[in-house]
This record gives C-alpha cells, sequence and structure tokens, in this order.
C-alpha cells in the first residue's frame, strides 16, 4: 500500500462515496447452506464439500455503506453552458440553490469495507471442517456533523459551532486457521486463530470546533490530532507565516510521504462461533475479531496552537474554467490542510489498536412439509467506536435443487433499508455465485453509483 497524498476528511469522504470497495462474505448468504464462505460469518458453520477458491476471483464482494452519496456531492453546474464548459461542480458552488440537501442534518457518515480473499480453502478432517485462508482487509470510515457541510457552504453568521468530526482507516492481512465440529446431535461449535500483519492504520480527529468571524477571515478554535501507522509513513511541512504581524512563521503539514511500505505492525485475533439445531429451528452466534494489532510507529500531528484563522472553502471550478471533481485531492486538499491547521510532532513509538469486533446472531425456520423453503433472520453489528454500525435482515431461502440454492431479502441498517438477493451455483466440482446485500440502482455517466450504499457480490471456486 503507498500513497502519496492523504489531505483530509472531507477529500477522504468525496472519494469513499464515488469509490466502490470490496467486502467479505455479503450478509445475504448467511442462510444459504451450498455458500462455502458462510464461516466467515461464524466459524461454527461447516460445508458439505472441500473448496479451493480460484485466486483473485474465488470471492469478490464490492459495497460502500452511508446515509449521503456521489449525487450529493457532485451536482450539475448551474453557470453551464453560459457561463462554464463544465456540466458538473461540487456542492461548495455557491450558485447552487440549496446545496445541503440529501445531507443528514446530524451525523453524515459513509464507510467502505474491503476484505479481499486472497487463498482460501475449506476440507472435512480431524473430524469436523477446517479452514485456511490469506486476506488481505481494509476499513474506512467517515462521520461528519451537519455543522460543518454548512459552514462549507454558507458562511453567511458570525460564528458556527461545528462539533466534533471523526475519520479513521486500517489495513490489514491476516492468514487464519479455523476449525468446526459437531457435539451431540444439537449443538456445532467453530473457532479460528488469525495472525494480523499490519500495513497502515490513521486516525484523525477534530473535536469541539468553533468558527467565529473576525474581519473578512475565519478564527477557528479546535483540537485537532492525527494518528498515523505505517512503515515509511512521513508527513511533510512547509513554513506558513502567521495572519498576526510580527509573530513570524510556523511548519503546517500540507501533504505525506511514503517510502517503501511494508509490514508495519503485527497481531492476533480469534472469531468464537456456536449452532444450534432443534427440529425444524436453528439458531446461531459468532464473536468475530477479537483481537488487536501492535504497530512499531505512531506518526503524531496535532495543532499547537488550538485557535486559527481560516480563508473558508470556496467551489474552484466558479471562477476558472475547470471541474474542481477533477482532481479533489488537489483541488481541495489545500483547504482542507489549512481547515485542520496540523503540525508534524514526530514518532511516538508503538500503539495499540483493536480490529473492529463483529457480532452475529441468527435464528432460521424451515418449513415441515416444504424442506426446500426456510426463512432467516439475522441480526449483524460492527464495533467501530464512532464508527459502529448494526443491520437486521430478513431471508427468505430457497433451495430447489441439490446443486442451486439462494435467497431474496429485505434489510434495515444504520444507514438505509436495503433489498439483497443471492444465488449459488454449486455442482460437482465447481461453485460459481452472484448477489446484492443492496441493488445498486443509479449510477452516474462514469458508472458510479449515486447512492453511497451499493453492493456486488460474485465468486468461483474449485470443489472436490
Amino acid at each position: 500500500m503507498k500513497a502519496k497524498q492523504i489531505r483530509g476528511l472531507l477529500v477522504i469522504a468525496l472519494s469513499a462515496v464515488t469509490t466502490v470497495a470490496v467486502a467479505q462474505a455479503p450478509n445475504s448468504s448467511y442462510f444459504t447452506e451450498g455458500f462455502v464462505y458462510r464461516h466467515d460469518m461464524n466459524p461454527a458453520f461447516g460445508n458439505e464439500q472441500n473448496y479451493i477458491a480460484i485466486p483473485a476471483i474465488g470471492s469478490i464482494n464490492a459495497k460502500t455503506m452511508g446515509n449521503f452519496g456521489y449525487e450529493d456531492v457532485v451536482r450539475d453546474n448551474p453557470l453551464y453552458p453560459s457561463q462554464s464548459s463544465k456540466k458538473k461542480t461540487t456542492f461548495l458552488n455557491p450558485y447552487i440553490d440549496d446545496p445541503l440537501s440529501g445531507f443528514n442534518s446530524g451525523w453524515n457518515r459513509v464507510g467502505a469495507q474491503a476484505d479481499i480473499a486472497v487463498l482460501s480453502a475449506g476440507f472435512k478432517a480431524f473430524g469436523g471442517y477446517n479452514t485456511v485462508e490469506i486476506n488481505s482487509r481494509t476499513t474506512v470510515n467517515v462521520k461528519l456533523p451537519y455543522e460543518v457541510l454548512e459552514f462549507a457552504t454558507n458562511m453567511g453568521n458570525d460564528n458556527y459551532d461545528i462539533g466534533d468530526i471523526y475519520a479513521n482507516g486500517q489495513s490489514f492481512v491476516e492468514l487464519n486457521f479455523g476449525h468446526s465440529h459437531n457435539i451431540g446431535k444439537n449443538w456445532r461449535v467453530g473457532a479460528k486463530l488469525k495472525f494480523l500483519f499490519g500495513i497502515a492504520d490513521a486516525d484523525v480527529q477534530m473535536k469541539d470546533a468553533k468558527a467565529y468571524l473576525t474581519g473578512d477571515t475565519w478564527t477557528i478554535n479546535a483540537d485537532a490530532q492525527a494518528h498515523m501507522s505505517m512503515k515509511g509513513f512521513k508527513y511533510k511541512s512547509k513554513q506558513k507565516e502567521y495572519k498576526t504581524e510580527s509573530r513570524g512563521t510556523y511548519d503546517h503539514i500540507d501533504d505525506v510521504d511514503v517510502d517503501g511500505g511494508g509490514i508495519g505492525g503485527f497481531g492476533m485475533a480469534v472469531d468464537l462461533g456456536a449452532v444450534y439445531t432443534m427440529e425444524n429451528w436453528q439458531f446461531s452466534a459468532a464473536l468475530m475479531d477479537l483481537g488487536f494489532i501492535s504497530w512499531s510507529n505512531d506518526m503524531y500531528a496535532t495543532n499547537r496552537e488550538k485557535t486559527f484563522t481560516f480563508d473558508g472553502f470556496h467551489d474552484i471550478g466558479v471562477h476558472r474554467d475547470e471541474n474542481p471533481i477533477d482532481d479533489p485531492g488537489k483541488s481541495y486538499g489545500d483547504q482542507l490542510s489549512d481547515f485542520y491547521n496540523l503540525q508534524d510532532q514526530g514518532d511516538q513509538d508503538s500503539r495499540t489498536t483493536g480490529i473492529g469486533a463483529r457480532m452475529n446472531f441468527g435464528v432460521s425456520y424451515t418449513l415441515p412439509k416444504y424442506d426446500k423453503l426456510s426463512f432467516g433472520l439475522l441480526s449483524a453489528t460492527r464495533f467501530l467506536g464512532k464508527h459502529s454500525w448494526t443491520e437486521g435482515r430478513l431471508s427468505a431461502n430457497w433451495a430447489p435443487l441439490k446443486w442451486l440454492d439462494g435467497n431474496v431479502n429485505v434489510a434495515v441498517n444504520t444507514y438505509t433499508a436495503s433489498f439483497g438477493w443471492l444465488v449459488n451455483v454449486h455442482p460437482k466440482g465447481f461453485n460459481f455465485f452472484v448477489g446484492m446485500d443492496h441493488l445498486i440502482g443509479k449510477v452516474s455517466n462514469e458508472m458510479i453509483p449515486l447512492s453511497s450504499n451499493a453492493a456486488l457480490s460474485l465468486g468461483f471456486n474449485v470443489l472436490f
């Protein structure tokens, strides 16, 4: 993982809602018994068939989640075509009549998970079912108060109580070993042991931010700080002059650099799960990703002076014939770096972080007179501090043939309501699945989903 520019929270938010991320096994598959990756949602689940994933395409799951989207950030340019040749602009354009339509009046959140199965295999042995996996996993989340968007687009008042702003991201590779087996007629238990190799972890926040108009500039009062753990990572600073005369200059972070990259941390985690079956009922529970990563460095930055001046946010495409969304990192990165006003504090040595524990509870009922049809209810929760989320999903599951099963489902989560489906084909020697936890819906001309909630899952595996 290399990064030449990591510039600020609004830039992260803009990128997140215009990017599709890869996520782990879809929740739509939880009650689909022929789905070979069910053990990723509960380690107690086994399979009737052994499998080996086709590298890189064994399981591909694209998913983003949020309560605002691409069409809220990117708007039709009201100056086109008479005063500008660009059809699109951003919500920061002052000529847009209602720039905050579509944003939530409380917290505005967007997130993505990227859990890619590099190698995966499952087989029967040792009195149960066993799995060996190498996965690459990434999580990115941004949480913005409505007040920061109001401040960015309006600036018509003399003061704003912006509140808190949060963003974090984490990337690591895991090597895990799983085993599950039956206990008596009713119980099945399972566990996974995971070895974690950290690639990067970032946590950026601004607390109790307030803005006051002083003359023709804004005075910002806030406690901003950033922790970054990544091998070869460095902040890049430049000198800036204080707005007040005779105060001299100070070093101000305006970019970052990564020299080489590689393994920057190590940790361990476990997954625990159990399934209880009684006649036509099945109850299941799992606690997963119970662990940590110890990072070898902590590149820390903070705004040493809690009060500083800021010129404000603006849409550069308004006065120049260029599209600000062509290069958001360059267009808005400088504005964000000024808004955060961070100074490099150097390496604070090691730090330890969690990886975001997961909890699943499921219950399913199979019709006694038609056992090819069942109904299931899944409660899924991800514990990520300020970025935690939860979901409830109701599924109707159908297995008309031994080699064909799937389901349709509806869900309500922290971000939105959704409709999902899955088709799983698994004849002798081969497995193919395709489905969605959330319908993609409308897309832009660049094929970017207009909503930040979108999902697509598919995969190819060898059965034996």
